[in-house]
């Protein structure tokens, strides 16, 4: 009976997506769920959804466990799920805004780079550290699927701190933009055909094409810039097809995000390049907010004994577990280490690119090079995530001034002294949640 383990299994809402898709899968049926989480009273409603699933879906030989204690969650687990927020809502996601701001930095979502994804990335990697710990004593073969952000720098220090823990970091922005595109064009996903790489959230579709019945191929990418042509580019999406513009190829992660990887968009004195291109500064505060008020919406409804819905959302996990046990293959986008694959990036960095997975696990299928300018914009990142792993694995303090100093949107708003003052007080702010660095 495969055993799964979720840390941050108080995430209940993504929590519940997660267990609906792996017990409504083909596979589902016989597993144990072990849920972990260091909130007793978010832990108590994720056991909760967990156990109304099975109920939902009549499944009698289903184990729920939920426990506070991260190894005994862990033990014998043949897949472990990560879906933490090291620091929370408040005081760290807050602080990673509140601080910058104060200092004239704008932030639209600060969780993957910029000076917001640096510092959630620093308190992050310690969390991890400690649970790959935990994992090679109490389940060394597990297969860890790493869903929390900043995704390549949280990927990129598991596999310097613990190179023998098969592992895969997982994202939704490249199936997800993949349908949103066939949404804008009118197509069925399913008559569509794509390849994506890159680095995760600067990741770029190489093909984006459409199926024929006949067996031809249609190359969608003139209707994709004909849209703005015309004027009927999305409203939320301006940003993304400015890129599409700029450097010939559409980028999967949203507008929201990708306005703050480069110096580009979001600029001191530009308030109408912001309208222009409708770019939501601050939105990650208000979708967070949303979020706790669907989760004390939930645990209301679970405590009046309203039925659960089990819907199937399109991450990963699922589809792994199933093709991990049953040997039935299937096709994923994970980042892993590079190692070549991508030809024209740095081997030790982290790139999202398709994975076939089987019995054996995940297994990176290889690019060769890209498009040299948009390797060239992944480079921009590569760096600011190369010395945010160094800072957390060394504790060197002028390696997080350094990484704030080359991240793109940072060092396009503020002056080096200005970000040597931001970052101190980042560390400040942040009290215990970080170590001490020297």
């Amino acid at each position: 009976m495969p055993k799964i383990c979720l840390i941050g299994a108080g995430s209940t809402v993504f929590a519940q997506n997660i267990l609906g898709d792996v017990l409504s899968s083909k596979s589902g049926g016989d597993y144990v769920i072990s849920l972990f989480d260091i909130d007793p009273e978010r832990l108590k409603t994720s056991e909760i959804v967990a156990q109304r699933i099975c109920e939902a879906l009549h499944l009698d030989k289903v184990r729920v466990e939920a426990t506070l204690d991260r190894r005994k969650a862990l033990q014998g687990s043949d897949f472990v799920i990560l879906m933490m927020q090291v620091g929370g809502y408040k005081p760290a996601t807050v602080t990673d805004f509140e601080v910058p701001k104060r200092h004239g930095l704008r932030q639209t979502i600060a969780e993957t780079l910029g000076i917001g994804g640096i510092f959630r990335g620093l308190r992050t990697i310690p969390v991890l550290e400690a649970i790959c710990r935990d994992v090679e004593e109490v389940c060394p073969n597990a297969l860890l699927m790493q869903y929390v952000n900043p995704m390549a720098i949280n990927c990129w220090a598991i596999k310097e701190i613990a190179p023998s823990i098969r592992t895969v970091g997982l994202c939704h922005s490249v199936q997800h933009t993949a349908a949103h595109l066939a949404d804008c064009l009118g197509e069925d996903i399913a008559d569509i055909n794509y390849l994506s790489a890159g680095i995760n959230h600067v990741a770029f579709f190489l093909k984006y094409e459409k199926l024929r019945a006949d067996g031809s191929r249609e190359d969608l990418y003139p209707r994709l810039r004909a849209l703005t042509e015309e004027g009927r580019v999305p409203s939320g999406d301006r940003v993304r097809f400015d890129v599409l513009k700029r450097l010939g190829h559409f980028v999967t992660e949203s507008s929201e995000h990708f306005s703050e990887y480069t110096s580009w968009y979001i600029k001191e004195g530009r308030n109408d390049l912001i309208a222009q291109l409708n770019i939501p500064l601050d939105e990650y505060i208000r979708r967070c907010e949303v979020q706790i008020a669907e989760w004390h919406e939930l645990r209301r409804d679970l405590e009046g004994g309203k039925p659960i819905d089990v819907c199937r959302s399109n991450e990963y996990a699922a589809g792994i577990i199933h093709a991990a046990v049953s040997g039935q293959p299937a096709l994923i986008y994970g980042n892993v280490p590079n190692n070549g694959l991508i030809q024209n990036l740095p081997d030790e960095c982290i790139v999202e690119v398709p994975c076939h997975v089987d019995h054996n696990g995940i297994q990176p299928i290889r690019i060769g090079r890209i498009p040299s300018q948009l390797a060239a914009v992944m480079r921009l990142s590569v760096s600011v995530q190369e010395l945010t792993v160094e800072a957390a694995l060394t504790k060197r303090r002028d390696r997080i001034y350094q990484a704030a100093l080359l991240d793109p949107h940072t060092s396009a708003e503020l002056s080096p002294d200005q970000i040597w003052k931001m970052v101190d007080d980042m560390i400040e702010r942040h009290g215990s949640l970080l170590p001490a660095y020297h």
